[in-house]
């Protein structure tokens, strides 16, 4: 049997993304991405918390979110789990788990980094190569635009 490894986050932006490039000169784009849970206990009190993640968008995903997206922006991304670890100068291993992203679909209107501004998904981008979708698209029989159609 196969393993799953997925992970689907819709959040807002805790910062605004960091553009780096690899020595081959491969984009590399990390953000932040807090999501939020409400609920209400048995005594009628309602409680909210915050989870934070890290996400790390590698290619022109990479470029796209560095160019797109702003603190404050609501995203949706959707990748897999990893964990890396490292030991500091001090000999101290830490470990750090992350989103290595493979879809993103902005939600918050284009320039806009108001998260309550509008759920409508605006775009959807893929690392693997995936047809992407416009805020145009049809529920059935979608028509789809491919990335060279779009402005990014």
């Amino acid at each position: 049997m196969n393993s799953l490894n997925k992970a689907q986050i819709i959040g807002n932006l805790t910062r605004d993304p960091e553009l780096r490039h690899t020595q081959n000169g491969q984009p590399v784009c990390t953000v932040g991405v807090a999501t939020n849970r409400r609920w209400t206990d048995s005594n009628g009190e309602p409680h909210e918390e915050a989870e934070f993640h890290n996400v790390v968008c590698w290619g022109k995903l990479a470029e796209i979110v560095h160019q797109y997206l702003k603190k404050g922006a609501k995203v949706f991304f959707e990748g897999r789990l990893q964990t890396r670890s490292w030991e500091d100068d001090a000999g101290i291993k830490h470990f750090r788990t992350e989103i290595v992203a493979q879809d993103m679909i902005m939600l918050s209107a284009k320039g806009s980094n108001n998260s309550e501004e509008s759920s409508t998904p605006i775009a959807e981008s893929s690392t693997e190569g995936k047809k992407e979708k416009t805020k145009d698209s049809k529920e059935e029989g979608e028509d789809f635009v491919t990335k060279e159609d779009l402005p990014f």
